[in-house]
């Protein structure tokens, strides 16, 4: 595993990389390679901040499972009872070519479609429907502003799909970060400083990277070219406006705003992997962190992303859950659990086979690259 990564590096396809693999929730291998600054000949270090980017959907999701332990709401609650100005969504008729051609909703969307992406939402991003250029018009998630202020644009757009029929990746968790501050009475950073971060010694995950930590920070590339993802060479990407940041900023995005380093997010997963508990601290019940790596989705509703189904899985509660091997797979994938960042930081969990990994690096696009293929399949080869 450590050859093929660093092949990546030599290839100027990753800049650098780091990672971590966990056995029985104990760290057994750490290692990193190249460079977290090309241009200032930074090599990668322990303590390398980065952009998680959808990692974050994770974080969010379980500060959200922790005021469902509360009692704060139900998983079939209507989004409405939450938030008003969604009572009058509607949403595109099937086929429609304009934003316009709308009807009424069959049904409410609900807080578990919501943790789901199958409340009919989208991203704007990837214009999988004209929905999507109301999202960009409209400037969505626009970093200027607050969730709040978020939440009443998206009251203005229909919906991409009914409720419940589809699941399409969308900023259903940026929504939920709006929930957790209504839940909760707190803004959504300091709910998780004061609940997730600071129990767990994740000292340097936020929103923001302070000035004092700007050295760490991860310069973050763009392949040469983005349509051969084993093409040779990189290019300095430009900050992205959601992402990693280096001041403070109003937009708390619950989908992809955290910048963490790979110490700080391992600790995260070891909670999940011990049942919602890491060195004493205890975050979630363990009969939760089991509904989250629970399928959530209706039979027969899969996983596909633009240009790519992901055979054999369904979705939990922030995580996406393995359901049967793929080709070339071991069987101890089936109940893996996991998700990734669009700069390439990955994290999966195997209770099947008691194994985990992490690897991070910053990279765009670097969500589901080949490079983090490698790294799991060389990993449950390595335990097999």
């Amino acid at each position: 595993m450590h050859d093929a990564i660093q092949k990546y590096v030599d290839m100027n396809i990753l800049s650098g990389a780091s990672a971590v693999v966990i056995k029985d929730n104990e760290i057994v291998d750490l290692k990193m390679w190249g460079q977290m600054d090309m241009e200032q000949g930074k090599p990668m270090r322990p303590d390398t901040i980065f952009r998680i980017f959808s990692n974050t959907k994770k974080v969010i999701s379980v500060a959200a499972m922790m005021l469902y332990e509360q009692g704060l709401f139900s998983l079939d609650d209507p989004l409405e009872k939450y938030i008003p100005a969604f009572k009058n969504l509607r949403v595109l008729k099937k086929g429609a070519d304009d934003p316009s051609q709308t009807e009424p909703l069959n049904s409410s969307p609900t807080v578990r479609q919501l943790m789901c992406h199958n409340a009919g939402f989208s991203y704007g991003i990837f214009m999988e429907s004209p929905v999507d250029a109301l999202y960009l018009e409209k400037n969505v998630l626009d970093s200027d502003s607050t969730l709040e202020q978020m939440v009443e644009k998206l009251a203005d757009i229909p919906l991409a799909n009914q409720p419940g029929v589809r699941w399409q990746y969308s900023v259903s968790v940026d929504v939920l970060g709006r929930l957790v501050e209504i839940w909760s009475g707190q803004p959504l950073d300091k709910f998780l400083q004061e609940n997730i971060f600071a129990p767990l010694g994740m000292n340097d995950t936020g929103f923001y990277v302070p000035p004092e930590n700007h050295h760490r920070f991860a310069a973050n590339y763009v392949p040469v070219n983005p349509l051969d993802p084993m093409e040779s060479g990189l290019n300095l990407s430009p900050e992205h406006p959601i992402g990693g940041t280096t001041t403070r900023k109003k937009f708390f995005s619950g989908g992809a705003g955290l910048v963490s380093t790979l110490g700080d997010y391992t600790r995260f997963i070891q909670m999940l992997i011990g049942k919602g508990e890491f060195q004493a601290v205890r975050i979630l019940k363990p009969e939760t962190v089991k509904l989250m790596h629970t399928n959530q989705l209706p039979e027969g509703l899969g996983l596909v992303l633009p240009s790519w189904p992901m055979e054999n899985t369904g979705f939990g509660i922030g995580l996406a859950v393995k359901s049967a091997p793929g080709q070339g797979e071991p069987d101890a994938v089936t109940g893996e659990y996991h998700w990734g960042g669009l700069a390439g930081t990955h994290s999966w969990v195997s209770p099947e086979a008691g194994i985990a990994g992490i690897i991070f690096t910053q990279r765009l696009p670097g969500f589901f690259h080949p490079f983090s293929h490698d790294f799991k399949r060389l990993v449950y080869e390595a335990f097999a």
